[in-house]
């Protein structure tokens, strides 16, 4: 079997063809550098780009492959969530693709997509338990099977990997800001200053980084005369410090909820082997290595896909494609890309218009 997935909706354009042998026969990735000078990604400009770059893109991907595009058994295409503009793009190619070749369409929920890549490289079985945090969401869930989530918990304002960009762009390091506040961390005393952990106290497994941010914020603040961050002067040996500490905060706070979340997922499914972390942030050696000591405590294998998947990428929404077509679903061409698609909303049956069973 022989899946295309195709990838746009953030500032990644990407497609890639698998296999259900679990290899990887092709794939091209084009990430947008135009967003840079704004600090974050613009969804006009990022809608315009998968516009320019997406035939070029699939065009590389299956010449990679070595095959034909009559080949394909299914087009995958990341139907939301995300930028609305760029995830019309995907998906019509995708349709049209599809309309073309007479191949069935299948529309993949790009949270989907990260949830499942950990498979294709990892020998991991349903039940799962789930951190999927990025820089658009930060959720903890059990996986059940390909279209089956149960949400245990989630960020109630910014996600994870939001609020490291946003203290990135505070310190005035860059985009996109996690791998650039890992760097500095890596040479910083991640005990030096006292940050607070929004919702520990909570019974429940939700997390919450606007309180993290905020206090950063001020922190910054007070090298400035005039309180204001753009004139602050920090000694580079303070940005490392202070990069370290809100790092090992917030990674704090994510192994805190999970332990909890542990604790339900295994009353609740006792044969569950599998702790698994995917999405941009799960790049982070130093998250990897606490949930690796997490899995570990708790007697569960720690599973996270290549880093080099962690972020955007065709392969993961081609493998997604690939489950859900090879587990008898697909849609039809009038599915409705969704700007907002929750996961754990994502069953086969109830997929959005379109969504039929083969």
């Amino acid at each position: 079997m022989l899946v295309l997935g195709i990838e746009s909706s953030c500032d990644e354009t990407a497609a890639a063809i698998v296999n259900d042998k679990k290899e990887i026969l092709g794939q091209a990735l084009l990430s947008q550098e135009e967003h840079k000078a704004f600090g974050g990604v613009v969804p006009e400009i990022a809608a315009r780009a998968h516009l320019e770059h997406i035939d070029e893109i699939i065009s590389t991907c299956v010449k990679r492959a070595g095959i034909s595009l009559n080949d394909l058994d299914a087009i995958a295409a990341a139907s939301g969530p995300g930028l609305i503009g760029g995830v019309v793009v995907g998906v019509m190619a995708a349709k049209a693709l599809a309309l073309a070749l007479n191949k069935p369409f299948v529309a993949v929920n790009h949270l989907e997509g990260h949830a499942l890549c950990a498979r294709i490289s990892n020998d991991v079985e349903y039940p799962y338990l789930l951190l999927l945090v990025s820089g658009g969401h930060c959720q903890i869930l059990i996986v059940k099977n390909v279209g089956e989530y149960e949400r245990l918990g989630t960020t109630i304002d910014d996600a994870a990997g939001e609020a490291f960009d946003k203290v990135a762009k505070m310190l005035g390091l860059g985009y996109p800001g996690g791998p650039l506040i890992e760097k500095r961390a890596a040479v910083g005393d991640e005990k030096r200053f006292s940050l607070p952990r929004p919702l520990l106290a909570s019974a429940d497994c939700n997390l919450s980084f606007s309180g993290l941010k905020t206090a950063v914020r001020k922190l910054i603040e007070s090298y400035s005369p005039d309180g204001d961050i753009e004139h602050a002067d920090i000694p580079s040996q303070d940005v490392a410090d202070i990069c370290a500490c809100f790092q090992y905060t917030a990674t704090d706070c994510l192994v805190r909820k999970l332990k909890r979340a542990i604790g339900i997922f295994k009353s609740k499914y006792p044969e569950g082997k599998n702790l698994v972390v995917s999405g941009g942030v799960a790049a982070n050696a130093y998250l990897r290595g606490k949930l690796k000591e997490l899995a570990d405590e708790n007697g569960l294998i720690f599973a996270a896909p290549p880093i080099r998947f962690c972020t955007d990428n065709g392969v993961m929404i081609a493998w997604a494609g690939l489950e859900r077509f090879r587990a008898g679903y697909q849609n039809e061409l009038d599915f409705k890309p969704r700007p907002r698609w929750p996961l754990d909303e994502n069953a086969p049956k109830a997929a959005g218009a379109g969504g039929v069973k083969a």
